[in-house]
């Protein structure tokens, strides 16, 4: 892992040669092809993989096209992937390295705060399967991981406060102080973000460490997920414009942390200073509607579960997560509500 503090390229270049690689291959979107790979300035030799962007795409089809492009240039088992862009790029094209004749070395360049704080951490690579998040994949570490906030740059708005969900998580699991000055630097328009992707980094590769196959620990980095996960889904498949992760994310949170209260974790203090605060940065009064039937049936399949009871991560302060809570499709149902609630007028 390294944060680039100067020049990229040369970073990049050097790491690339003290390897011998028999091939580099690029894979990048039609985004990163116009805005990272200028930046990135890799030599010309490299064969460069385009697939489209966007949530949508991140299934086994297009794990097949970016096999059949490794297999067509003759790619070996001596062979790098770069994966030059967010989370969709970073984990299929960690998951179709890992894979493609029984793995290849990849390394990870995150061009989105979503990615440079999240996916690209954790060894986590996989693609969406009939609709359900992340179905389909394994824990894979990259060779190496190079994060540079000068990709930030090149992000719009909102996929700039997509990837802030992630960091607001961190600091409401494992650190209040860093939850509370995250949001008040992003509000004062102050925020070093070399400083808060390396204090996010810091978090989550921390509880990595202590769990890295997710068998207990671990699971805290997903509070918001459960709820968070059937949002997004259901959204691509029904809505004209789909809310992107970090905006199901913080949705999410907002129904865990209702749980939470629920489950007396927290005090109605607790849970209506976090939601106000959420709602300073994140607006969603033109969020289309869900069908709670569905996002349930959503949960229900979610991968996290354990014995087909629907798991949701918990505060019991700001900066303290708990596991292992289970919900009835009532509970689950109550907390869409409130979401609802919450939202309609934000």
């Amino acid at each position: 892992m390294l944060i680039v503090e100067n020049d990229i390229i040369v970073e990049i270049n050097n790491w690339l040669k003290n390897q011998k690689y028999s091939k580099v291959f690029i894979l990048i979107d039609e985004n990163t092809n116009t805005y990272c790979l200028p930046i990135l300035g890799l030599k010309k030799d490299s064969i460069l993989i385009e697939i489209e962007s966007g949530e949508v795409n991140k299934n086994l089809s297009t794990c097949q096209y970016i096999w059949n492009k490794l297999l067509q240039n003759n790619a070996d088992r001596n062979a790098l992937l770069i994966n030059l862009g967010g989370g969709v790029i970073c984990d299929m094209g960690g998951f179709c390295a890992s894979t493609y004749k029984r793995g290849i070395d990849f390394i990870n360049i995150p061009t989105t705060l979503l990615a440079q704080v999240d996916a690209s951490i954790g060894s986590k690579t996989g693609i969406d399967f009939a609709n359900k998040k992340n179905m389909i994949g394994l824990f894979s570490e990259s060779k190496a991981t190079f994060i540079d906030s000068i990709f930030l740059n090149t992000l719009p708005q909102r996929e700039l406060l997509s990837g802030f969900a992630e960091v607001l998580k961190h600091g409401l699991i494992a650190d209040k102080k860093y939850f509370r000055k995250a949001i008040d630097s992003y509000l004062k328009d102050s925020i070093h973000w070399n400083k808060i992707i390396d204090k996010s980094i810091q978090i989550k590769a921390n509880i990595v460490a202590q769990d890295p196959l997710e068998n207990g620990l671990r699971k805290i980095l997903n509070f918001g997920h459960t709820i968070g996960h059937a949002l997004e889904s259901y959204s691509l498949l029904k809505h004209k414009k789909p809310l992107l992760h970090g905006e199901a994310v913080i949705l999410g949170i907002i129904g865990e942390l209702f749980l939470s209260k629920k489950r007396k974790l927290i005090s109605q203090e607790t849970l209506s200073e976090v939601v106000s605060m959420l709602k300073t940065i994140y607006t969603f009064d033109k969020l289309e509607k869900f069908d709670f039937e569905e996002l349930i049936n959503f949960m229900l399949n979610d991968k996290k579960n354990d014995n087909e009871k629907i798991q949701c991560i918990l505060l019991k302060e700001i900066g303290l997560a708990t596991y292992g809570q289970s919900f009835s499709e009532k509970e689950i149902t109550d907390a869409l509500l409130f979401i609802n609630q919450n939202t309609q007028n934000a």
